[in-house]
């Protein structure tokens, strides 16, 4: 049987796409979707993967929830997942934590998403498909909980050696100038790095060939144990995925992200970008 790997070009996804095996799930606007998609996927929106209520609209919405959406979609342990989206990332890695936090490990992302698939030509379809839904229950709670952390977790480990926070958000914002809470700033020792300097616009939105290189440089290696955040856990779920794609064995996504931090009166920031 083919091992799929973590990362799918294009042309591999056309080799693979009658594989039984397969669940292509498409998270682009769902008028996109509509008139354009790989043939076989379903859709899903992505705010069925978020609690979606103030002041933390980004946080996991729990293991019932989405339990119920893999289901809905059909995925179980035999499955594999593809993951694609319009926007680069964001919300296919989403869901990519969000399997990984139910210990459906069985995902890969498609290079570029759809943006890829349609600028280079593949073969698409219009219309909706209608998931092959199941009715098992997975899990009770999250099966991989270091894949997930809270704020109190996050602030017993500033200091910590070889633990590291990646703050995928602007500079602006990881300065302060660009303030989304009640106070800006950052994580005391969060390394900046936008989650789009990860994506090549040349190449159709696909991940940068020399991303390993470019988080090497600035600390982020897989040697040490990283917690990716954002304001919401949107823009550091792709870069959740990525480091996953890269083989990143320490890798953890605060959901509560900046949203959570930056209202809360009891945490410490940095002001500047240092």
């Amino acid at each position: 049987m083919i091992q799929i790997p973590r990362l799918l070009e294009p042309q591999d996804l056309e080799y693979l796409i009658h594989d039984e095996r397969l669940i292509i799930v498409d998270l682009s606007n769902h008028a996109l979707y509509q008139q354009k998609h790989v043939p076989g996927a379903v859709h899903l929106r992505g705010n069925a993967l978020v609690a979606g209520t103030g002041p933390m609209p980004g946080k996991n919405p729990g293991a019932e929830a989405l339990q119920k959406v893999v289901q809905h979609l059909g995925i179980d342990q035999s499955k594999h997942v593809v993951l694609c989206d319009d926007e680069g990332g964001g919300w296919a890695g989403r869901l990519a934590w969000s399997l990984d936090l139910l210990g459906l490990t069985n995902w890969s992302y498609l290079n570029g998403g759809i943006v890829s698939w349609i600028k280079e030509g593949y073969v698409t379809e219009a219309g909706v498909n209608k998931p092959q839904s199941v009715d098992q229950v997975l899990v009770d709670g999250f099966t991989l909980p270091q894949r997930l952390i809270s704020m109190q977790q996050l602030k017993a480990s500033l200091g910590v050696a070889e633990f590291t926070i990646w703050d995928a958000r602007s500079p602006n914002e990881y300065s302060g100038a660009d303030a989304r809470a009640e106070r800006g700033g950052h994580i005391p020792g969060a390394i900046n790095l936008e989650w789009t300097a990860l994506i090549d616009q040349q190449r159709n939105l696909r991940i940068r060939d020399n991303a390993q290189q470019i988080l090497d440089d600035l600390g982020l290696g897989k040697d040490k144990h990283i917690v990716t955040h954002c304001q919401s856990h949107h823009r550091s779920s792709f870069t959740y995925m990525v480091a996953r794609i890269l083989g990143y064995k320490n890798i953890a996504g605060y959901d509560g992200s900046w949203a959570e931090w930056g209202n809360s009166q009891e945490t410490p920031i940095v002001l500047g970008m240092e």
